[in-house]
């Protein structure tokens, strides 16, 4: 019986690096054999708490995954064998790969059940490279969170959070013409911000927000004496309750805020001050139909979305590279290379 190397979630803070039956196909199904897969913060949890039902103590891992078609099922048609694909992890019937489901993305190959162009894959051109590849999963949350914002050209914007959400999101609006402001702590974070697109930067650590704002989206007062910035849109990529107080205090008058981060303390709000503002607040989970309409973006704009990426590793260091992603400050975004 041919089998494959996986990472799987085997206890609390632990995971190991498996010898499993490697997959055959039927009809209706691809063969990929993986060739890059991010790590995700949710990765990082779900090896703290010993992994997710229904499979605690045995979860795959990986769900960032790019690779090459190896073999096809008669059935399936718009592909071929040698096809650089990316996968959509929601479409998988035996559950979200590397999320619970039955299969994970830190694997040598992946079975891609009902393999069906722009449902569970889509095709990526051979010039980009893998780990850019790897990106598109994480690149269609963050399109997500700026659909819910609903920007149009010419508006402005204020990502908070220069992480690969925060980023992702940055390249997303300035393509659709959306003047964006990063605000971060991190000067390193802020510089990625810049090259990326950002119009500017904002260290939050060491400059007032609010007057920053001013200087950079202009005045408009909410009333007389109530200086607010002209940002049209606001995204909280970052997860801190000083964000959410900090666009209470500054909105004008119809700003939105989208929320793709987590929160994971309550956060107050103070309805009675925001009336005025008629501040439109969202929250943004996951990609309902933004998997492969970001794809296009990333092939268009590859080479920004690459700078996104702080490491590659290797699959026989991927240990190294979950440690790696799972320390604070050490890296942004790690990429396991196959």
């Amino acid at each position: 019986m041919p089998t494959m190397k996986s990472v799987v979630v085997t206890g609390v803070n632990q995971t190991t690096v498996l010898d499993v039956e490697k997959p055959t196909i039927e009809a209706a199904d691809a063969l990929v054999q993986v060739k890059a897969c991010g790590i995700c913060g949710s990765d990082t949890f779900y090896i703290q708490i010993g992994g997710i039902p229904p499979r605690q103590g045995h979860t795959p891992l990986g769900h960032e995954i790019a690779g090459e078609i190896i073999e096809l099922g008669p059935d399936v048609s718009g592909l071929s064998v040698g096809d650089h694909v990316v996968i959509n992890p929601m479409a998988a019937p035996t559950g979200i790969i590397g999320n619970g489901g039955s299969s994970g993305g830190l694997a040598e190959y992946l079975l891609i059940e009902n393999a069906v162009v722009g449902e569970s894959l889509a095709i990526m051109p051979k010039h980009i490279p893998w780990e850019v590849a790897a990106l598109n999963e994480p690149m269609a949350v963050a399109r997500h969170a700026v659909n819910r914002a609903n920007p149009t050209s010419g508006e402005k914007a204020v990502v908070f959070g220069a992480g690969p959400i925060g980023l992702g999101a940055v390249i997303d609006l300035t393509l659709r013409g959306v003047e964006t402001i990063v605000i971060d702590v991190q000067p390193a974070r802020l510089a990625k911000a810049l090259a990326v697109g950002a119009s500017a930067v904002i260290n939050s650590a060491e400059e007032d927000v609010a007057s920053r704002l001013i200087e950079l989206h202009g005045d408009i007062p909410l009333r007389p004496g109530d200086s607010r910035p002209g940002t049209d849109i606001y995204i909280d990529a970052a997860g801190a309750p000083a964000v959410i107080e900090t666009v209470q205090k500054i909105a004008k008058h119809g700003a939105r805020l989208s929320i793709p981060a987590v929160h994971k303390k309550p956060v107050e709000l103070d309805f009675g001050a925001l009336l005025s503002t008629e501040l439109t607040i969202t929250l943004s989970r996951g990609y309902p139909t933004e998997i492969f309409e970001v794809t296009n973006d990333i092939i268009a704009a590859w080479e920004r979305y690459a700078l996104i990426i702080s490491d590659t590793v290797p699959f026989d260091r991927v240990q190294e590279a979950l440690t790696l992603a799972a320390t604070p400050g050490a890296a942004d975004k790690v990429v396991v290379t196959f």
